[in-house]
């Protein structure tokens, strides 16, 4: 399981773990569709033991950030280490999304 999903104060507190790869993305994809149906909530992605991500793993992101983007909800991302944070500028994906 990459996505551990959890309620907290009305929204969705994820903490994702492991590597976000191709292969783990595909089943992910199954994981985040309850996040998908409950976009107008807050989601936060706590990266915290996340320990790498590939464009797959970006891709799933993005798909959670639009979903969050039409419902009125809002995606933010908490704990990535350097390694993730230099993968999120170098693809732009950090002017994208709340990071803290």
């Amino acid at each position: 399981m990459i996505f551990n999903i959890q309620e907290n104060n009305g929204g969705y507190l994820v903490q994702v773990t492991g590597r976000l790869d191709t292969p783990a993305a595909v089943k992910a994809q199954q994981e985040i569709a309850p996040l998908l149906e409950n976009a107008d909530k807050e989601i936060v992605l706590d990266c915290t033991a996340l320990e790498y991500i590939s464009s797959s793993g970006l891709r799933l992101f993005l798909s959670l950030r639009k979903e969050a983007s039409v419902k009125g909800g809002k995606v933010i991302i908490r704990n990535i280490s350097d390694d993730i944070k230099k993968v999120f500028m170098m693809t732009g994906f950090y002017n994208l999304f709340e990071i803290q």
